[in-house]
């Protein structure tokens, strides 16, 4: 049986600085200094997180929880590569934090998209998961009304005032076909909407990449945390193309009982999960099938 890894699994440029970021502030923590702290879980991996736990870093999951810890114990939060609102960050500095930003710098860009286009005047559409961190922080730095579009169907009932200038931008890890599909649907339906697509180029190569070794695979392995998001568009992706499409988080999640008939099988994974779960996946179905 042969094992293909998709080449772009795994961390990407933005997971892979706001994980560094943590680490390299671990390794400068002298004892007896004012602990580490995330805001928000840094990335969308139970693993990488729980890791980070036994270190130390613990997780910040709100302004209100930050502004219990006494005065004396605020030492520093380093911001998830998913970014936050403008609001959150002004306030933890005025809180006395020590505040490091590890926002992705594709996400940044959409945050400042946002802030440039709402100040003159636009209300701001973003393609992307209601609720979605990365989507909650984008919408932080609007100074007008600003819309989440999730899906085509969406789109379809999307009925803003008639004189209403819009501007669209993506969550960096949508599904890029969707976000298209979304953006022909406000431009038929005759809105005065600027585009401007943040999917990420690294997103978008990876769902490429992932649907075509999916379309040539017996069955197809896809690899992420179970809160991960492009993780779960990346097995939406496969499930298309190869009907034996499995979803893991971790080796302990991997119950395959593969027939013999099976000749090539595919992993791929999110763009949070580490290059040792990929390897450990990978090395198990080799060995034992």
């Amino acid at each position: 049986m042969e094992v293909v890894v998709a080449e772009h699994a795994g961390f990407c440029f933005g997971v892979q600085r706001a994980v560094d970021t943590v680490y390299e502030q671990i390794a400068r923590k002298r004892e007896g200094e004012l602990p580490i702290c995330t805001f928000g879980s840094i990335i969308h991996n139970e693993e990488v997180v729980g890791d980070l736990q036994k270190r130390g870093v613990y997780v910040l999951s709100s302004l209100e929880e930050a502004e219990k810890i006494p005065e004396e114990r605020r030492g520093t939060v380093i911001i998830r590569s998913h970014g936050v609102e403008r609001s959150v960050g002004e306030r933890l500095e005025q809180l006395g934090y020590r505040v490091i930003d590890a926002t992705c710098p594709f996400v940044k860009r959409i945050h400042n998209i946002v802030e440039r286009e709402s100040a003159a005047g636009k209300s701001i559409i973003i393609v992307g998961d209601e609720g979605h961190p990365e989507v909650e922080a984008a919408r932080g730095w609007s100074h007008t009304k600003t819309y989440i579009i999730g899906s085509p169907e969406e789109a379809e009932k999307f009925t803003p005032p008639a004189d209403e200038e819009l501007c669209v931008v993506s969550q960096t890890t949508f599904n890029y076909k969707k976000f298209q599909d979304v953006v022909e649907i406000l431009e038929k339906k005759g809105y005065n909407v600027s585009v401007v697509n943040t999917v990420c180029n690294a997103t978008e190569v990876r769902q490429n990449e992932a649907a075509q070794l999916a379309a040539r695979v017996d069955v197809m392995i896809v690899i992420g945390g179970n809160h991960s998001s492009n993780t779960r568009k990346l097995y939406e992706i496969c499930r298309q193309e190869c009907e034996e499409t499995y979803h893991i988080r971790t080796l302990a999640d991997l119950h395959l009982g593969l027939p013999e008939t099976v000749r090539l099988v595919g992993i791929t994974a999110g763009a949070s999960t580490p290059n040792n779960i990929i390897e450990e996946v990978r090395n198990y179905v080799r060995t034992n099938f």
